[in-house]
């Protein structure tokens, strides 16, 4: 079984790739055989990363700057792919903002956008560019990550909770517009005990998780590479359209 998640010759693109749950993705992905671009805002990041890979693994690694909600920088990372490989086998949306706001009517526009923009605009794009030229290709797998907020939605991430239903919407209908070449699906992670995390209460945190998740606890950020691999890999051959939650069980008790 272990061929069937082999990536050898392969080539991921992993967006907020450079820390948490982004970075988990791109060593194993290169682990098992991918070269890989690593994407996020900051590059230095990037970079640091790009050199573990290739000490690590062997694998080629590439370092870049991209910010998910500005359309050109979409065109940008998908004209480096290409241009540096020829080729992309697996896309990987990962990068997302939360930012918490003190009230509804509080949300300024200017935030508003922000937050849609990293979270559904900027995935839009870049999978649309790329599921395109994978269609036209070898054909490829499209990983998008998504919530347990865009089906269990809270007060406090009400705008990220509607940009990541909507990135859920965008990969059923890209499962159908890129078929039968192209994969996609869905990734929703609950709460992980990632960088973000650190803002947390988490003595408050584990003691609601004893008694509102399953497992009764957070994740830990190697915990989604299980599902990234069968995703990206031929193990997942006939799966697309697909939502996988990796949430200890948190969105099922919430309804």
């Amino acid at each position: 079984m272990s061929s069937r998640f082999d990536l050898l010759g392969k080539v991921a693109v992993v967006t907020g790739g450079s820390r948490g749950l982004g970075r988990e993705m791109v060593l194993a992905f290169a682990e098992h055989g991918a070269d890989v671009v690593i994407a996020s805002r900051k590059l230095d990041a990037c970079e640091t990363l790009a050199a573990e890979v290739t000490d690590r693994t062997g694998r080629r690694a590439i370092a870049h700057a991209f910010h998910a909600g500005r359309w050109e920088q979409a065109d940008e990372l998908a004209d480096l792919v290409y241009d540096s490989f020829g080729r992309c086998d697996v896309l990987v949306n990962n990068a997302g903002m939360s930012p918490l706001y003190p009230s509804l009517p509080e949300i300024t526009e200017e935030l508003f956008d922000k937050v849609v923009g990293v979270n559904f605009k900027g995935p839009f794009r870049l999978a649309s560019i790329i599921g395109t030229r994978m269609a036209a290709g070898a054909g490829g797998s499209i990983i998008n990550v998504s919530s347990i907020a865009a089906v269990a939605p809270t007060p406090n991430e009400l705008i990220y909770a509607g940009a990541k239903a909507a990135l859920d919407a965008m990969t059923a209908g890209m499962a159908r517009a890129f078929a039968p070449k192209v994969r996609c699906n869905v990734i929703m992670p609950g709460p992980f005990l990632t960088d973000i995390s650190k803002a947390w209460d988490l003595e408050a945190f584990a003691e609601r998780a004893r008694t509102s998740i399953p497992l009764q606890r957070g994740g830990e950020a190697e915990e989604i590479v299980g599902a990234a691999l069968y995703l990206a890999s031929d193990a997942s051959s006939y799966t697309t359209g697909a939502t996988i939650r990796i949430d200890g069980g948190s969105a099922y008790t919430a309804g």
